[in-house]
């Protein structure tokens, strides 16, 4: 696990929150600035009284100009005079009057304004003809940034409570979607819908909810599967378990004194009968629910074939089997107890579907890192279409190749879940000469 979740997470929340109010610092600077400067409109006004002020000042009208501004005082309830002004040298170097130009005392009306002070800047309007100024505190009317403190609060406060909660918002969506489509899926489940999946309402996620939707596909599909099997299986066994019962009740019926031996070898044989149905059931159960992988020793496989092979010529003396196998073959991490009954169960049934006289041919050899072994009748083969299925329980394709032995079907059922158990494969195919092969490949390692 990469813990791609973690990093996304990581991604957005780190690298985009530091940028989100890196950004948001530069335009609250950004608007800050803006917003210190005085507006268009006052700043015409305030040259219009300095004009007005120097015209009436050149034309030496004192008296007007006095008036003129204790009213515009008045009127903007603020503080204004007009004040003189001479560069003098006094010691030093000499200086250029164009290079120093002329001494202020108060801010231009193009200067920023200081939104935090909290008294107005004296503004100061140089005349152009006269080496005198305007001077006037700056009317609270003119004061830029009057909505400075609501424009912080909002840029400041508000902004980031609305993307973090619209973040917070795709976040929530962005993780709780697959878990509601999980939620979704397990009442399905539970309502017997075993077909339910989740993994394909995800797109293209590959994180660890993704990972989540996956495994919980794997774990319906098992347990879908295994709950299917088992009612399979049940189903089955109680049809096959209504023959011999039958029998077994009839004889039991018709029991009596003369007949007595009769009747006992019939309880006796379906009782066996019955039994070996229930155990290779009870067996074929646990194979598939547990699907075990068993790896503990190493196996010769041809000293396992040689006892095989004896008890097969003892039981089977009318056919002929024929055996090419190489001095040894060791294979690792195996076990005798899955292998010894699955290669007898198909070497027997090879033996029992073909004719007296007639030969069952078993090779060994190297192939790919695993022992093929094949085991090939003469019997009447399995039609195409079966090929598959006959690994099944309880599949039986006609009477051709049911026998006392296996009547019931689950011999090579039986035998592919024990091949399974140490990762060995079975398949079956038709000889075009007649008969059939099995092939068993088996893991060397």
């Amino acid at each position: 696990m990469k813990r791609k979740l973690l990093w996304k997470l990581c991604l957005i929340l780190v690298t985009g929150l530091v940028s989100f109010f890196y950004l948001l610092h530069l335009f609250t600077l950004k608007t800050e600035e803006s917003m210190s400067f005085i507006a268009e409109q006052d700043r015409a006004q305030l040259q219009a009284w300095g004009a007005h002020a120097e015209q009436l000042y050149t034309a030496g009208k004192t008296t007007e100009l006095n008036t003129w501004l204790a009213d515009l005082k008045a009127q903007e309830n603020t503080w204004i005079s007009i004040a003189g002004f001479k560069v003098k040298h006094i010691a030093g170097e000499t200086f250029d009057n164009e290079i120093v130009g002329n001494y202020h005392f108060g801010r231009s009306v193009e200067w920023k304004i200081h939104l935090y002070f909290e008294q107005n800047p004296i503004m100061e309007i140089p005349f152009t003809d006269s080496n005198a100024s305007l001077l006037i505190k700056l009317p609270d009317r003119m004061r830029p940034g009057n909505h400075w403190t609501t424009t912080k609060f909002m840029l400041q406060i508000i902004m980031p409570m609305l993307v973090l909660v619209v973040l917070s918002i795709i976040l929530y969506r962005h993780i709780i979607t697959p878990l509601q489509q999980l939620e979704k899926a397990t009442a399905e489940f539970s309502r017997g819908n075993f077909s339910v999946r989740v993994a394909k309402y995800l797109g293209g996620r590959k994180d660890e909810l993704a990972q989540l939707a996956l495994t919980f596909d794997k774990m319906a599909s098992h347990i879908g599967e295994l709950i299917n099997n088992q009612r399979q299986l049940i189903s089955d066994l109680s049809h096959e378990l209504r023959t011999p019962l039958t029998r077994l009740d009839i004889a039991v019926e018709n029991f009596d004194e003369h007949e007595s031996k009769q009747h006992l070898e019939r309880i006796t044989r379906e009782s066996k009968h019955i039994r070996k149905l229930v155990e290779d059931s009870l067996t074929l159960a646990w194979l598939e629910n547990e699907k075990p992988i068993i790896q503990q020793e190493p196996v010769d496989l041809v000293d396992l074939l040689d006892v095989l092979i004896e008890d097969a010529r003892y039981e089977f003396p009318d056919r002929k089997l024929i055996v090419n196998a190489p001095a040894s073959a060791i294979i690792e991490n195996s076990c005798h107890r899955a292998l010894c009954p699955a290669i007898e169960n198909v070497i027997r049934n090879a033996l029992r579907y073909t004719p007296v006289s007639e030969q069952v041919t078993i090779s060994m050899s190297l192939e790919a890192g695993c022992y093929k072994l094949q085991i090939s009748d003469q019997g009447p083969g399995i039609p195409e279409q079966y090929l598959e299925k006959v690994f099944e329980p309880f599949f039986r394709v006609d009477d051709a190749r049911i026998s006392e032995g296996d009547s019931f079907g689950l011999g090579l059922a039986l035998a592919k879940r024990h091949l399974a158990s140490v990762r060995a494969q079975i398949s079956a195919e038709n000889d075009p000469a007649g008969g059939l092969i099995v092939v068993i490949m088996i893991p060397i390692r």
